[in-house]
């Protein structure tokens, strides 16, 4: 069996599906799922599923992500040809409602014996329990929100640095880049009122005005009266792309000349799109994730840390562990260096080691090969 908190009648289906096993799940969300049942694990032709937004206004990073973790599931199944395993892909659109049936669909889906993701804070916080009374590990490549990790659930992990991390750090830049008087505004949203909060408690008395815009919103004509009413030369947006494109672009329009700065969320090509390129300009978009080395195979934010998300369930699997709690062990003690950097784990699930970057866009591109280290 997989995990190891399941009903009789669960232990039951999994017996049988072992007996039956002949190839990876049938499911058209499988990719790479033929199986080769004479392996060394038990866990071969079985799967890893990924949780997180693969459509909707967020939808770009994860297909980041489902890309790391496909390049690595590639490497691993061209080398182990007796011992294939697969992904199970669940398109959350990275809503905290949507997620709870697909974790649900998960935990009860016998063939999946760890998950990369949640991709999103709230759906962390808002399928956690599930994952965990299941007793199925996870690695969130993206999930950043500080409290995830302070709940307790201790199948949970991320290869990431948290909102704290990146907020101390983004409020540095700006400070230390001259800014003086900071307009904080977020989505509502876990992630993006844990990293705008931090922004704000991190710079104090240079913080001159904070606001809130809806996810979807498209008229961004009243918060950019305040900015300008508050004579800001710097905004910070805690969110995501496509609200953080419509707000640059309704500020530089409203006049603005001030530095615009946001997180990991708006870290994405698609920023520059929202925005247009005049808009997006000069755009400051932190990440606590490096460029990737110049011959990796998959592309984009998050992919490196999907990738070793993926290789540390597939080093658990090639140590013969097999059930949730051998797995979940050998994640808390897993120590290595990742293409997205040093991986070890504290007891919370929390990477012990995170650095922060800004990445600027440049004549009309996100220059993303050229960060700078602001931690």
């Amino acid at each position: 069996m997989i995990r190891f908190s399941k009903s009789a009648r669960m232990l039951a289906v999994v017996a049988a599906a072992g007996l039956a096993l002949s190839s990876c799940g049938s499911d058209n969300k499988t990719d790479n799922a033929s199986s080769g049942s004479s392996g060394g694990s038990e866990l071969c032709g079985k799967n890893l599923a990924f949780l997180g937004a693969l459509t909707g206004d967020a939808g770009a990073l994860g297909q980041n992500m489902v890309g790391g973790i496909e390049l690595a599931l590639k490497e691993y199944n061209d080398k182990h040809a007796d011992c294939q395993i697969g992904l199970k892909k669940f398109d959350s659109q990275g809503s905290p409602d949507t997620a709870p049936g697909l974790a649900t669909q998960i935990v009860n889906d016998d063939t999946i014996f760890g998950l990369i993701g949640p991709g999103f804070s709230g759906e962390s916080l808002a399928t956690g329990k599930t994952f965990f009374e299941a007793g199925l590990p996870s690695i969130s490549p993206s999930a950043t929100n500080v409290t995830i990790t302070q709940q307790g659930w201790t199948t949970w992990h991320r290869v990431i640095g948290n909102d704290d991390a990146q907020g101390a750090a983004d409020a540095k830049y700006l400070t230390d880049n001259g800014a003086a008087k900071v307009y904080v505004i977020d989505d509502g949203q876990d992630y993006s009122k844990g990293l705008a909060g931090k922004v704000t408690d991190t710079l104090g008395d240079a913080v001159v005005g904070t606001d809130q815009i809806s996810v979807g919103q498209t008229d961004m004509s009243a918060v950019v009266t305040k900015v300008n009413a508050a004579k800001a030369d710097a905004v910070f947006y805690g969110g995501y792309y496509t609200e953080a494109g419509l707000l640059a672009k309704a500020l530089r329009q409203g006049g603005f000349k001030g530095t615009f700065m946001s997180g990991d969320g708006s870290e994405d090509p698609n920023f520059v799109k929202v925005a247009g390129a005049q808009a997006a300009e000069g755009a400051v978009l932190s990440a606590p994730a490096g460029p990737p080395p110049a011959d990796f195979g998959a592309t984009g934010l998050y992919a490196t840390q999907s990738y070793d998300a993926a290789n540390i369930f597939l080093a658990a699997l090639d140590s013969g562990a097999s059930t949730g709690q051998e797995i979940n062990d050998f994640i808390g003690s897993y120590t290595a260096d990742g293409v997205s950097g040093p991986i070890e784990f504290d007891a919370n699930g929390d990477i012990t080691q995170s650095k922060i970057y800004a990445y600027f866009v440049k004549n009309g591109e996100l220059d993303v090969e050229n960060p700078q280290a602001i931690s």
